[in-house]
């Protein structure tokens, strides 16, 4: 009994360890959005404020994602993809409101939240666990198919530890890069110069590689929204148009064979580009609706 226990634990450990490493592309950009949802809070606010959005993302894997993924994938498989698509469509809009807002000159106030009063604070986390929401949704769908040839409860063993585990990782790691800055204040007071120099080295470059992150949170938004996108049109249960990833996913081996050494990177970015594409023009299109339409509605009443 003991034996079949351990050999039980082991292959669930494998499992869930096969799919996180399958999740890790999401895993990177969910760690990329996530810190530009700081951008504007106090120093003293930051870790509190990130502590309620890993919350609120554990309860978006385990509450809600990995009960519905569990009984869609067993049930309803093919509703799966149009789960994911509406997610996708979300990230897209998200990702393009963000160019948009950018593009047109307009600037937010920029007092910090903790100063806006506690609704501001609100607002950031809401915002933060409905995007953590969808790109938690392809996680643990990407990770549900790695698995999803096991017992029942084997599948949802591994999701569990996989929930846990990506949580970890991507908040533990949010977490360093927006306390990098204090821990230069904390080495710049030392007497060894090296050490100064480097403490002062972190100081001046967090607020910029922060401001690099936040860029590519939303390249990262318009990127995976457009893959889901892509994907999933063409995905057993949809089946719908399947040109799109077809056309790319051909020029992407294409290119990977004719370039040699880099050309798997060189694949890839080629695929990486079209989905942010997909992703921006299609968010544009609901910027549209979502920013427009309201705007005639006002004008006819």
């Amino acid at each position: 009994m003991a034996k079949l226990s351990a050999a039980s634990l082991d292959d669930v450990s494998a499992a869930a360890g096969r799919a996180t490493a399958k999740a890790a592309g999401v895993v990177v950009d969910d760690t990329a959005v996530t810190p530009q949802y700081l951008q504007g809070v106090t120093a003293e606010r930051e870790l509190a404020i990130l502590k309620k959005i890993a919350l609120g993302s554990i309860r978006n894997k385990l509450i809600f994602i990995l009960p519905a993924a569990l009984l869609l994938n067993y049930f309803l498989p093919m509703l799966l993809p149009i789960i994911l698509m509406v997610g996708g469509t979300y990230l897209a809009f998200e990702g393009a409101e963000k160019v948009w807002h950018k593009l047109s000159g307009k600037h937010e106030d920029d007092k910090p939240a903790v100063e806006k009063g506690p609704e501001a604070e609100k607002q950031i986390v809401s915002g933060a666990i409905r995007t953590d929401l969808i790109l938690s949704a392809e996680i643990m769908v990407i990770a549900l198919s790695t698995v999803s040839h096991q017992g029942f409860w084997s599948q949802m063993v591994s999701l569990v530890v996989v929930a846990f585990v990506i949580t970890i990782l991507v908040y533990g790691v949010v977490a360093l890069l927006v306390r990098m800055d204090d821990l230069g204040l904390k080495l710049a007071q030392r007497e060894s110069s090296g050490i100064k120099k480097l403490g002062r080295g972190l100081v001046t470059a967090m607020p910029k590689v922060l401001a690099t992150i936040s860029v590519v949170g939303t390249v990262a938004m318009l990127w995976v929204g457009g893959h889901i996108l892509m994907v999933n049109l063409g995905a057993d249960g949809t089946g719908w148009f399947n040109a799109p990833y077809e056309w790319v996913h051909h020029i992407e081996l294409g290119i990977s064979e004719a370039t040699g050494a880099m050309g798997s990177t060189l694949g890839w970015s080629f695929n990486t580009l079209c989905s942010a594409v997909i992703g921006f023009l299609v968010g544009s299109v609901v910027v549209g609706v979502v920013h427009l339409v309201p705007v005639k509605k006002a004008q006819n009443t």
